[in-house]
């Protein structure tokens, strides 16, 4: 597929695919025209790649990872390093489950409010 269709499919910019190619993150064919084409397996790779990215793991981490996650095998330094990003995203599950805590408060006190006919916030 052709670089506007992997970005239509994935919803990620034809910039960032480039800049995902740049840094060794995706990899593409080019026709004789120079008109990068991507195999399907393109769309779970980058999907991969937004989520780590979602978790603030920078892409040369990403790029270190990316052949633990195609063979399944790992050397112990890069097991190590997933280990540490998986305990900042449990940390990061733990603080948004706070913060929706939080929000759900405001939402059923904004609610009562309303119901009651006292202005949230008050005017």
């Amino acid at each position: 597929m052709r670089i506007g269709e992997l970005a239509e499919r994935t919803g990620v910019s034809v910039r960032a695919l480039r800049y995902y190619e740049e840094q060794g993150l995706l990899a593409a064919q080019r026709s004789e025209s120079g008109q990068r084409h991507y195999e399907e397996h393109a769309v779970g790779r980058v999907r991969l790649i937004q989520q780590l990215y979602a978790a603030g793991i920078s892409s040369a981490s990403i790029l270190e990872m990316l052949p633990c996650v195609v063979t399944g095998v790992g050397a112990p330094h890069v097991i190590d390093k997933l280990r540490g990003h998986r305990s900042s995203v449990v940390k990061q599950i733990e603080e948004l489950q706070e913060t929706l805590l939080q929000l759900d408060n405001v939402i059923v006190s904004a609610t009562a409010a309303y119901e009651t006919g006292r202005p949230c916030p008050p005017s």
